[in-house]
């Protein structure tokens, strides 16, 4: 997640940097710093801004599980973590998704492929 997107996802919030810091459980220098791009937003920090996101999101909660919306067949879905837990809408928060028919084994290698995905896309 880059310092811009970050910065733009706090002001969909509606929340200060310091308002922020305390829901993502970080100092506000480092919300400072990750908004100015001084330092990388973890991991788990992106993953808490998404979740914060979509609880905002009206299109998010009209949008079908992920498997229908990416026309997953029935041997991928079976294989997928999001299938499994019933999260089709939370896939890009759960590691080893079966996104582009492969699993996905790092949260790098799957974000670059949820930022392009409609699902993701909805908060975004």
């Amino acid at each position: 997640m880059s310092g811009a997107r970050f910065l733009k996802a706090r002001k969909t919030l509606g929340k200060t940097q310091k308002e922020m810091a305390v829901l993502l459980g970080v100092s506000m220098r480092a919300v400072h710093s990750y908004e100015q791009g001084w330092r990388k937003v973890p991991s788990h920090v992106e993953r808490q801004v998404y979740f914060l996101l979509s609880q905002k999101s009206e299109s998010f909660r009209q949008l079908g599980p992920c498997w229908e919306t990416r026309k997953c067949d029935l041997k991928t879905r079976s294989h997928c973590p999001a299938w499994e837990f019933d999260a089709g809408k939370l896939c890009w928060l759960i590691n080893g998704t079966f996104c582009d028919g492969t699993e996905q084994q790092d949260w790098e290698q799957k974000m670059k492929i949820c930022r392009k995905c409609p699902v993701l896309k909805t908060i975004l």
